[in-house]
């Protein structure tokens, strides 16, 4: 299989696709507005607790303050369920916590919608080979690394080392690792707590404590793997971060980190079109069947229809061959989406119990691609498939879209900052190679602002084109995805600068 990374970068907008066999299996966003919380650590404080639903509000500083549940609050020494991700058995929520109580706790869930972030007091701190535990005792190996003999090397070295009461994961990308590489990134994980408990025995909660690295940091740390082939970045300045990281965390792959210099990278592979794609409610299959995802705030539900698909033989035989490449494509969507929570799937109806059975094995066998904890549970009595993803943050779409002011909520439309990111894009191309240094600029009012914003944070937004001035002006009456870029003639430049704001 042939794997790559595309990393498309700028001042602005950081974006991350896995793409594997020339088909975008993973997404990772990063621009303003939609920074990632899962990983930082807090020093919170409780506020309520509520004995009837086992679980307190602890304000970490943010605008909604955080929830904790009962069973997610750790500590030393406790016993731990890998699978269910929780200590088996739970406490009273009102003898661990009281209100006023100052507590460490670690983001598990962004906020989404209108629900605060999900915290856990189970402390987790990943390198690039391990992941330390602090609060629990136990010892896990990733499912991925598949040799049995592996399994067991790695588990006694890690036994070996391991302080009594802490926990240790073992990672994908420890396999073939030595006893001294482990001694040395367990040593720095632990003193990276350390940090931690000093740095909260010194401040007054709230207090951000420690922030997960960011995406080009991930991406190294968490994606870099030896089945990688190619890593291609298109920023010079994120390519050298990746390089730098790299030499630290897995320099024998430094060399296959290429410099590609194109702002249309994620035209690669069709990469582009293909996260609309995912970002569509509609989903064609190839056969001329088609998906309609519809997303909840508490699970997704997925309908399977035959569309333009007749088949060539019988209709039984037709069905099940679309449920079966549904199944693959969903599978796909999951991953790409980054859909979490509860799921539930529509199979188009097969009257034969095998043939039920070979959509659901096919589903299985497509989701063991899937990094993200998945478990299918088959079908219900009312002939519906449900699964479950673990749920952390937002979704793709929940990243790139905004609830559209058009349509009163109804449906989602794209942020302002990632329309600005998209014109940014075609007035590069225009301006590449060519002698033109004025462009009008016509937007929706709200990205006008979004641009002005950026602007006062990073100074101009255009920092590649030197000497060129670009001629803003908000249009109430455009769709808030609709922009207009051209070329401006000198001879205008005094009439539209009365009427415009004038950016860098």
């Amino acid at each position: 299989m042939n794997k790559e990374i595309l990393v498309d970068a700028n001042a602005f907008n950081t974006r991350v696709a896995v793409v594997e066999d020339g088909t975008p299996v993973e997404l990772y966003v990063e621009q303003e507005g939609s920074e990632r919380l899962v990983g930082n650590i807090y020093l919170g404080k409780v506020q309520n607790v509520l004995p009837g639903m086992q679980a307190a509000f602890v304000d970490i500083g943010l605008e909604r303050n955080a929830f904790l549940y009962a069973g997610d609050v750790f500590t030393p020494g406790d016993a731990y369920d890998e699978l269910e991700d929780k200590i088996p058995e739970t406490r009273k929520i009102g003898d661990m916590l009281k209100p006023g109580q100052s507590v460490l706790v670690q983001v598990a869930k962004d906020p989404i919608g209108t629900k605060g972030a999900r915290v856990t007091t189970h402390l987790t701190l990943a390198g690039r080979s391990l992941v330390l535990m602090p609060t629990v005792d136990y010892i896990g190996v990733s499912r991925r690394i598949e040799h049995e003999e592996e399994r067991t090397r790695l588990r006694k070295l890690v036994k070996e080392l391991k302080p009594k009461d802490v926990g240790i994961i073992v990672r994908t990308a420890s396999a073939g690792r030595t006893k001294e590489a482990f001694q040395e990134e367990i040593e720095s994980l632990l003193k990276l707590y350390q940090d931690i408990l000093d740095k909260s025995k010194k401040v007054r909660a709230p207090k951000l404590l420690h922030e997960e690295q960011s995406l080009l940091f991930r991406t190294v740390r968490d994606l870099l793997m030896k089945d990688v082939d190619r890593v291609f970045v298109n920023d010079m300045n994120a390519y050298d971060r990746i390089r730098e990281i790299a030499t630290v965390m897995a320099p024998k792959l430094k060399p296959r980190i290429l410099f590609k210099d194109s702002e249309a990278l994620f035209d690669r592979y069709e990469t582009e079109s293909k996260i609309d794609k995912a970002l569509a409610r509609k989903v064609w299959l190839k056969s001329g069947g088609y998906l309609i995802i519809d997303r909840a705030e508490a699970l997704t539900v997925i309908d399977v229809n035959t569309g333009r698909f007749v088949g060539k033989d019988n209709l039984e035989k037709t069905i099940t061959s679309t449920n079966c490449e549904a199944a693959t494509e969903i599978a796909l969507q999951l991953r790409l989406r980054d859909i979490g929570g509860i799921v539930i799937i529509d199979f188009i109806d097969m009257e034969k119990e095998s043939h039920r059975q070979l959509v659901l094995q096919t589903l299985k066998n497509a989701m063991r691609a899937d990094h993200t904890r998945s478990h299918v549970f088959g079908f219900t009595h009312l002939g519906l498939v449900e699964l479950t993803r673990k749920k952390t943050g937002r979704s793709i779409g929940d990243t790139l879209k905004v609830t559209c002011p058009c349509c009163d909520g109804e449906a989602k439309v794209l942020s302002p900052y990632t329309v600005f990111n998209r014109l940014r894009k075609q007035t590069l191309q225009i301006l590449k190679g060519s002698k033109i240094r004025r462009m009008y600029i016509e937007v929706h009012p709200t990205v006008k602002e979004a641009m002005e914003l950026l602007q006062k944070r990073n100074g101009v937004l255009f920092p590649e084109v030197e000497d060129a001035a670009f001629f803003v002006r908000g249009n109430e009456s455009l769709h808030p995805e609709k922009y207009i870029v051209r070329p401006l003639p000198d001879k205008k430049v005094a009439e539209f600068k009365k009427a415009c704001t004038v950016m860098r």
